[in-house]
């Protein structure tokens, strides 16, 4: 199993959501998270903005699964056909075990 961590515009996460359910991935959380990435903030004007505000999706998925989710990610959280400074990064990593509270099964 993989953790999923996207973190992307908020203005793209609906779409990119509603193309995760479609493609078959329902479950995510969301949260809102502030921060900056290698641009180091952004200056409008006489304004310097450190803290950005963006979405994250967090998702656990089977290994077999990565490649698809992260192709909808890439493809729907992008911005124009080139991207953009901002357009956010996908993170990767292990999960050794998940358990569902409920019914104490455990894996997906």
């Amino acid at each position: 199993m993989l953790l999923i961590r996207a973190i992307i515009r908020p203005n793209q996460v609906g779409t990119v959501l509603s193309e995760l359910l479609s493609a078959g991935y329902p479950a995510v959380t969301k949260m809102d998270v502030y921060g900056r990435g290698k641009q180091k903030g952004i200056k409008v004007g006489d304004v310097f903005y450190d803290e950005i505000p963006k979405e994250m999706l967090l998702m656990v998925v089977k290994d077999e699964d990565k490649d698809d989710v992260v192709k909808l990610i890439m493809k729907y959280a992008r911005t124009g056909e080139n991207g953009h400074f901002g357009d956010g990064r996908i993170f990767i990593s292990h999960v050794d075990e998940a358990y569902t509270i409920s019914s104490k099964k455990a894996g997906l």
